[in-house]
Formats: C-alpha cells, structure tokens, sequence
C-alpha cells in the first residue's frame, strides 16, 4: 500500500507516527518494553485464547516478538503498535495488523488482564481501522477470534465487523487448530457508519494569572477519560452560545464569575474521537471574580506555558497548547 502524500497525511504507521486515541497512545515498540511484555504475557488467563503466544512467555519470546514484527515492517508485511496509557505511560496491551495473506490487513490485539474490561482494546481498534481506511487507503480489514473468546468478538462488532464465515487457524502453543469465526469490515460500511457520528461542541478556557500560569483541572472520577488533566470549560447546550456555555461552565465547575467581556477567544480545535467529533473553541480569560475552587471532584494545578505540554491531556487539548503559547 502506498501511503499518499500532502498536509493531511503527516504521518503513518509505517513510518512509526503514532496514534492517539481518547486515553492511549499507540506507538511503535521499543527495548524498554521487553520486560513489561513478558510480565502482561506470562498469563494463562491472557494468552489461552490466543494463537500464537507461547506460554510460559520470557523476555527471551517478547525479544523475539520485537524483532519479528521490526522485519515484518521492514518488509511491508505488518505493523505492531504498543498500546501505552497516556495517563501514566503505562504500556498495558498490543495492536497491529499483518498482511501475510491477500494483502488485506488481518487485525490483532491483545491486553493484559489487570486492564481488561475497560473498553481500551474497542478504543485502540478503532482507531487503528480509522487509520487503515481513511489515510493507508486499505478498501478491507478483517480478524478472527476464538470462538470461546467472547469479549474478542465483541470488541469486533462494536467496530462495526460483520461475520464472514470460519477459517480453520492453527494454534502451535496448544497443538491444535480450531475453526475460528472470522469478521470484515468494507471501508464503504465504514465511511456510512464513520459519518453518523455526533459532532460536539465544547468550550474551554485558558485561565491565566497574574504570574502567567495557565489553570488546568482533571477530568473528574467517572467521567470518559478521568484523571487526564485539560483546559476548564463543557459542552454547549441547545440555544446557548459557547461563550454564554463558558460563563455557565466556569460558575458551575470552578465557583467564579467572569463575563463574556472577558473572554478573548484565541484558537480551536477539532478532533475526531471515532465515536463523535469535537469542536472546542479556546478563550484566554485573565479577569474573574472569586477564587477557583474544585467543585465536581477534580483536581485543579497552576502551570507555567512553557510546561503545559508535560501534562498528560485528551488529543484535543494538546494543539491548543501551542495556539495559546503563541497567543501569549
């Protein structure tokens, strides 16, 4: 597959640009990573449904492991990603693709079991599909799971893969081969469900004080990617403008009273998280009443611009890190 070129393809996978998704950040392997594979690894529970992971599984398979797919990518053949919290740079899962076959991408992935059942390898899948459609240009992406692998299956069908039939897949860890329900998705049925997701709009504010510090509070226990530290503000209501929705926001999350003469907009941004698009003007406030205190059980921190980028954010947060430097 020949990567296209221009602005909108600054990079890809197989030149190891890595992706961003809500709460991971694929990215290629590296040597640091033998140890943590072999311990997410070593795990009957993880690997038992798998076809080609070897148990009991040593630093000297998860070495092999690496450089395996670093030929396979220098061949063009397959591509694997580690799938690394952003929260805390954590490695806790495997994604990838291999075109051994037709040349049609064959899905795989994998996740160690203290993060199972957290929706990372349906976040992770999707937008490693994303990828494979709409900037490798693949028209077809397929995957199999064992049959006794439920929550594999599901993780296919909430991509959108349908069933297409069984495929008889060698097992070599346990001796046997096993009929395997195989799925597929067409980058056609893709692009139509791709298309109906919502677009939302949220408006977020860059507070800054009297030193400079840029305000920046977590995304509250519960909430879709908590803990990740972002620029205050919330979603639009119906009617409402995003500045009226800030001056709301700002009074409901923090306890302060600002007006609309005091927000001065400087940048946005727009960020596809698979399952919705967000739009999310920014505005520099440096005037407001009272003191800003946490009230929806996030935490709040003070941050010199020139350290905002230390920060772990969602992705829609970080390129309006360099919008407001620049402003400021």
């Amino acid at each position: 597959m020949v990567e296209r070129e221009g602005c909108g393809q600054a990079g890809t996978v197989w030149s190891g640009h890595p992706l961003l998704t809500a709460r991971l950040r694929l990215r290629p392997f590296r040597e640091a990573d033998i140890s943590r594979i072999a311990a997410l690894l070593d795990d009957w529970e993880t690997v038992r449904l798998t076809a080609n992971i070897p148990f009991p599984f040593t630093e000297d398979h998860a070495r092999a492991f690496l450089d395996g797919m670093a030929a396979k990518a220098s061949a063009r053949k397959g591509v694997a990603l580690a799938m690394e919290r952003t929260l805390d740079r954590q490695m806790v899962g495997c994604i990838g693709f291999g075109l051994e076959h037709d040349g049609t991408p064959e899905l795989g992935y994998w996740v160690g079991r203290e993060d199972w059942g957290k929706g990372l390898a349906t976040e992770a899948l999707h937008r490693l599909v994303r990828h494979l459609f709409a900037d490798l240009g693949y028209e077809r992406v397929w995957a199999s799971a064992h049959p006794n692998n439920t929550a594999s299956r599901r993780v296919l069908e909430k991509v959108g893969m349908v069933s297409a039939g069984h495929a008889m897949i060698g097992m070599p860890p346990s001796g046997q081969s096993v009929a395997m329900p195989v799925f597929a998705l067409e980058r056609e049925a893709w692009a139509s469900r791709h298309g109906m997701r919502p677009m939302v709009l949220v408006a977020a504010a860059a507070l800054i004080d009297a030193d400079g510090r840029v305000l920046l509070a977590t995304r509250p226990p519960g909430r879709p990617m908590a803990g990740l530290w972002e620029f205050p503000g919330g979603k639009v209501h119906p009617g409402e403008t995003p500045e009226d929705a800030l001056v709301r926001e700002l009074a409901e999350e923090l306890g302060i009273d600002t007006g609309r003469s005091c927000l001065a907009p400087i940048g946005f941004a727009s960020h596809d998280y698979d399952t919705f698009h967000l739009l999310m003007p920014l505005y520099a406030v440096r005037v407001w009443e009272g003191v800003p205190t946490p009230r929806e059980g996030q935490q709040l921190t003070w941050v010199q611009p020139s350290r905002l980028g230390d920060m772990p954010m969602p992705p829609a947060d970080i390129p309006l890190v360099a919008q407001l430097r620049a402003w400021m």
